[in-house]
């Protein structure tokens, strides 16, 4: 206990820090005016602390120092939220790639806070002084100015520099000036860092103290149209380190508030853009995008828009032209997404809104579905009911559609939509496009891939092959119904192979075959 940097005291920490911005989150959140004054700063940084400390909390409880540090560093990378949080589980990392060595003096302590400031201002598209970074840095020039160079001498004294930073913010940034208030991230790191010293000196404070609003510095408040981007795109990625900076360049020509943050292949983006729908490309492009949220930032920054009619809808996304046809047969308005991509959020947008002013919306991709989520909330402004059935896959989609009833009351059209899709089971084929570990081995360029729900089943040579086994992976566990969609690289037997296979191994199942004429996937299948 006390004045020692080890597993218990991170334990300490991420539990009392987390305590600590549950009770001052919603002054936090009063604070918040920069990037974007959305009231959640507060929110997001207890949100990100609980995610590091739960992470923590499950470790086992003889887990040594550099176990429980790198534990609250990765706990506080997947559940950072907001500008502030990722810039925050920078720091977390920061200090622990320092201090999950076998020094834990306050040496050391003061080195990792000098540590973590650059790796935070570097995580960071475009600094900007009098916010968290500032007061960040000047945490670690107190750390290392501590008169005392022990664990809790360099806490407080970082604590305390942080506390006198935070105070100049105001004057630092004219936003902040113009409302009179302190930074709101660098406020939620001054109760972080006030937590630290706490533990390490044990002199714990009756409460934690964040700033009263003070008197707004009379200016001309900027115009609606210079508010910046409408939408913060946040995701998780998992990418080889080699592209960052490529998926950086090209997220800064989107939009500004960028972050990335991360390493050895596990990143957290977060960037504010008008195009909400480009920035989720730029991370297909760079690897595998998941855990995506999109949040419309000013509500009140488009104009009033209605739906030019009523009635029930169903908008359908997909790349296919073979599914476009067949999703517009089934009576769906089909918005059109270019391969391996995501539809442009304003284009899904008026889909919605054409669609009538009641409105389901089929995603049929994983990466689109954020964007769905996103394009719901943009239209709801306009008084349309909507519903996003998260479907994953076409042939989700495609089941959802079947049991379609535009009679039947929205709630419960939707429900039985829903159910529909969740009770069918999707697969695909696809090429490997290089060497990889998967959960049946490991695959080379050209390989054929059999995939269940998206993880790797089947490894082999031919599709059909594939395909063969593939189907009695699925069929295993039950089914009635059985979808081929073949795609625009698939043989013409493809199906026909399929079909007497299924005939020979399972005659009680039904088969049905759509052509799709998909690019990326020579075959999707469906098991109902």
């Amino acid at each position: 206990m006390g004045d020692v940097l080890d597993a218990a005291a991170v334990r300490r920490w991420s539990r009392l820090a987390a305590e600590a911005l549950g009770r001052t989150r919603d002054e936090i959140d009063a604070l918040n005016v920069f990037p974007v004054p959305d009231g959640d700063t507060g929110t997001n940084l207890h949100l990100t602390l609980l995610s590091a400390a739960d992470a923590v909390g499950c470790l086992a409880p003889d887990a040594d120092a550099a176990t429980t540090w790198r534990a609250l560093a990765q706990g506080a990378l997947l559940g950072a939220r907001g500008n502030s949080g990722v810039i925050l589980s920078q720091v977390f990392r920061g200090l622990a790639e320092v201090l999950s060595g076998p020094s834990h003096n306050g040496d050391a302590l003061f080195e990792a806070f000098g540590y973590a400031a650059v790796l935070a201002r570097t995580a960071v598209g475009s600094p900007v002084e009098g916010t968290i970074l500032s007061v960040l840095d000047a945490a670690a020039t107190a750390a290392a100015q501590a008169g005392e160079h022990t664990p809790a001498g360099v806490a407080r004294s970082a604590a305390q520099g942080a506390r006198a930073a935070l105070a100049r913010t105001t004057g630092q940034l004219d936003v902040l000036a113009r409302n009179g208030v302190v930074d709101a991230g660098a406020a939620g790191l001054c109760v972080v860092l006030d937590a630290l010293a706490a533990v390490l000196t044990e002199e714990y404070p009756e409460r934690y103290e964040v700033p009263a609003r003070g008197v707004p510095v009379a200016a001309e408040q900027p115009a609606a149209e210079d508010q910046g981007p409408g939408y913060e795109v946040m995701y998780l990625l998992d990418a080889v380190d080699d592209v960052i900076p490529v998926l950086r360049e090209r997220l800064a020509v989107l939009g500004d508030s960028l972050v990335v943050v991360g390493g050895d292949g596990l990143w957290n983006v977060h960037v504010h853009v008008d195009d909400a729908g480009s920035a989720i490309e730029a991370g297909l492009a760079a690897g595998r995008p998941y855990r995506m949220r999109i949040t419309y930032l000013h509500g009140t920054r488009t104009p009033q828009r209605h739906a030019p009619h009523v009635g029930r809808g169903v908008v359908a996304v997909t790349a296919a032209d073979g599914l476009a046809e067949l999703f517009e047969s089934c009576g769906a308005l089909v918005v059109r997404r270019e391969s391996g991509g995501v539809p442009p959020l304003a284009v899904l947008i008026e889909a919605i809104l054409s669609a009538g002013d009641e409105v389901t919306v089929l995603p049929n991709e994983p990466e689109v579905l954020a964007v769905a989520q996103a394009a719901a909330e943009g239209a709801r402004d306009s008084g349309v009911r909507i519903s996003v059935v998260p479907t994953k896959a076409s042939v989700q989609g495609l089941a959802a559609l079947a049991v379609h009833d535009p009679l039947r009351r929205f709630h419960d059209d939707v429900i039985a939509m829903a159910r529909a899709a969740g009770a069918t089971r999707f697969g695909h084929l696809e090429i490997a496009r290089q060497e990889a570990f998967t959960t049946v081995g490991i695959c080379q360029p050209g390989d054929v891939l059999g995939l269940i729900e998206g993880d790797v089943g089947v490894i082999g040579g031919a599709h059909a092959a594939v395909a063969a086994k593939l189907l009695d992976r699925m069929l295993s566990g039950g089914g009635e119904l059985v979808t081929l969609i073949p795609g625009a690289a698939a043989s013409p037997e493809l199906a026909a192979e399929l079909e007497e296979h299924l005939r020979v191994r399972r005659p009680d199942v039904e088969v049905v075959v759509y052509e799709g004429r998909q690019e990326l996937y020579p075959l999707l299948i469906g098991v109902e």
